[in-house]
């Protein structure tokens, strides 16, 4: 079995009365793609944020690589190895693929933003930049300004900022979100190259990109884990099938 990179034990969030996350545990493998599904409301991106550490659960405990992380600020998470893509990208739109690349591994060795005109000049920032827009398909436009560039290449550039920073584990927020079906093709090529050599928990609407990608499955509904198992087990959950993909198994709302 593969080593354990991320855990979160009970993990509970509430806004007022409604109850965001509820007692969810969940266990991320080393080198394997784990999808959260769930319908819009079962909590998936509040979940996201407490691992990311831009939200603080009120109880349980998270653990990342056997280190519990749960009261650490997102910053620190990040420098052990944890990296976020967001629903909306955010990108320099001004800048050249490149110089967002090489910001972004600026910016995670602790240095100011301000210092930015020189990074897609320093070899240090360069060239981890470059292998990860080579890993995302876009070392052909590192010259090309990021706002010229379309939708996909957007997310495309987006997964290389955070490759870029070396991370252990990619918490990956819809990465197909508003994508068109040639699209969301070249994600799941781009996502299933970097299976087996990197660690992923994927937050996704798409369920032929799930089914292509993940090794095992969690779904959420209002917050709660009612199953969690292997593509083929979720297929075949009668509670899942009912509350999320439908009778058939095939589909799902989002």
């Amino acid at each position: 079995m593969a080593e354990v990179v991320l855990e979160t034990v009970e993990l509970q969030k509430s806004f007022g009365g409604i109850v965001a996350t509820r007692r969810v545990d969940l266990q991320v493998h080393e080198h394997g793609v784990h999808a959260v599904i769930g319908p819009n409301g079962a909590g998936k991106t509040t979940l996201l944020s407490q691992l990311s550490g831009s939200l603080r659960p009120d109880s349980g405990e998270i653990r990342f690589c056997g280190r519990r992380i749960t009261r650490l600020p997102e910053h620190r998470r990040s420098l052990l190895g944890i990296a976020r893509s967001f629903q909306i990208t955010s990108i320099f739109p001004d800048m050249t693929v490149l110089e967002n690349v090489a910001l972004a591994v600026q910016a995670h060795a602790g240095h100011s933003f301000r210092f930015w005109a020189p990074a897609a000049r320093q070899r240090s920032l360069v060239e981890p930049a470059l292998r990860a827009l080579e890993q995302v398909g876009l070392e052909q436009r590192a010259g090309a300004q990021a706002g010229a560039m379309s939708h996909g290449e957007h997310r495309q550039l987006e997964i290389a900022m955070a490759l870029a920073t070396g991370p252990r584990l990619l918490l990956l927020d819809e990465p197909m979100a508003g994508m068109g079906p040639d699209e969301s093709r070249r994600m799941v090529e781009i996502l299933h190259g970097l299976k087996g050599s990197h660690t992923m928990l994927l937050i996704e609407h798409d369920m032929d990109a799930v089914f292509a990608l993940a090794d095992r499955i969690t779904v959420l509904v209002y917050g709660q884990v009612i199953a969690s198992g292997t593509p083929e087990e979720i297929r075949a959950d009668p509670e899942v099938r009912k509350a999320y993909l439908g009778d058939d198994g095939e589909g799902g709302h989002a």
